[in-house]
């Protein structure tokens, strides 16, 4: 489990391919691995990842098809730039909201709309996910914690503060890329069980 509060990035050093999975070695930020052991879950963009080896600052991770054809895990490429977070203890200050690092699926950047110190990004919705994007409700894109903005028939939008752009990979971030999208459970279950009640009303 995660807060969805990105706390480093990662740049990809090395890409394994083997017969029935993948072999991905990320360069962590100065001190991100301490006193993480081998076995640990660390979300890699919002995908939770189990730690091969992880004693160094070079994290190892086998990454399974299934999880590269959901994800844009399948896009990076040696030196692709990747946010990282921990999981969260019972000591964790929850600044953004639970995350399970189990992406929903993918959204394409539309439009970038830089500003001196903040962005704004409209992602185009999977139309799998359409009825769980709500006005300032949350979502984590990449595995980040973010409110959404102006929900659209098949996009929204994303207002990203400074402080979210320094520390991530949006900084970089360029319009056709893809994004790892993951919505809040409680959003999910409130919408299928309204689902399921009005079903109930009309049988």
């Amino acid at each position: 489990m995660f807060t969805g509060i990105v706390t480093g990035k990662g740049q990809i050093q090395k890409i394994i391919f083997n017969k029935d999975y993948t072999t991905i070695i990320i360069k962590a930020p100065k001190g991100f691995s301490k006193n993480l052991s081998k076995g640990a879950s660390v979300a890699v963009n919002g995908v939770c990842l189990t730690i091969k080896k992880g004693k160094t600052d070079n994290l190892e991770f086998d990454v399974i098809q299934e999880t590269l054809d959901k994800t844009n895990l399948k896009n990076i490429t040696r030196l692709s730039m990747v946010n990282l977070e921990r999981s969260m203890t019972a000591k964790t200050e929850i600044g953004g909201h639970f995350v399970s690092g189990h992406i929903h699926g993918t959204g394409e950047v539309l439009k970038i709309i830089d500003r001196k110190d903040t962005k704004d990004l409209q992602i185009k919705i999977p139309s799998s996910l359409r009825e769980y994007f709500f006005y300032k409700g949350y979502v984590a894109l990449n595995g980040c914690s973010l409110t959404i903005g102006k929900v659209l028939k098949s996009s929204f939008y994303i207002h990203l503060i400074p402080e979210t752009v320094s520390i991530t990979t949006f900084k970089d971030i360029k319009k056709g890329d893809s994004i790892n999208i993951e919505v809040e459970q409680t959003t999910i279950n409130t919408v299928e069980t309204v689902k399921r009640v009005m079903l109930e009303k009309k049988a």
